[in-house]
């Protein structure tokens, strides 16, 4: 249903509903419904491995900061435990100072890893949020909403978690080296 003006449906909506089709292929369709039989064991993976990384980043020595709900120092703990069953898979490191001055070359980094805006994948995937998601907003909203600069959200796909661990832990390790090195 689409509410909206007889002119502005005509104008915007009509044209579009005729060149791209108002409902799924067959073919989509099925794709689509397959993709649903697997997804809560595609999801409890994402959650497994979301949940060890988000350990494995709150230990590092490089990461200043980790907001993962499924994890007690949330700030949000008690809230995410009556309303959510076991954890969520996405987490929002923050870099410690010394690594935000090395962060221009954090994207090159993480091998198993793509950068991108577009969070929910089967694939693991990184963002900056102050530059890609929150990039119309200026320091001092962003600052409100808990998004610095060193912010850098990671969404867990279905890659082997051992593999993401070390990939993050090389390549924070290397940010790491970079950042004492300017520092020097």
């Amino acid at each position: 249903m689409i509410l909206a003006s007889e002119a502005f449906i005509g104008e915007h909506i009509h044209n579009y509903l005729r060149q791209t089709g108002p409902c799924l292929s067959p073919f989509n369709a099925w794709t689509l419904l397959k993709s649903l039989e697997t997804m809560p064991v595609r999801i409890a993976a994402q959650v497994r491995s979301a949940g060890q990384i988000a350990d494995y980043l709150a230990d590092h020595p490089y990461v200043a900061r980790v907001l993962y709900p499924g994890r007690p120092d949330h700030p949000q703990a008690a809230l995410v435990k009556k309303q959510m069953f076991g954890r969520r898979h996405a987490s929002s490191p923050s870099m410690s100072r010394a690594a935000r001055r090395a962060r221009s070359k954090w994207p090159m980094r993480f091998p198993s890893l793509a950068i991108s805006n577009n969070l929910g994948d089967a694939k693991s995937l990184l963002t900056h949020p102050a530059t890609t998601t929150h990039q119309r907003l200026n320091p001092e909203a962003r600052a409100d909403l808990g998004i610095g600069e060193g912010m850098v959200r990671l969404s867990v796909g279905l890659e082997d978690v051992d593999d993401l661990i070390e990939d993050l832990g090389a390549a924070l390790d290397i940010l790491g080296i970079e950042a004492r090195r300017a520092a020097e």
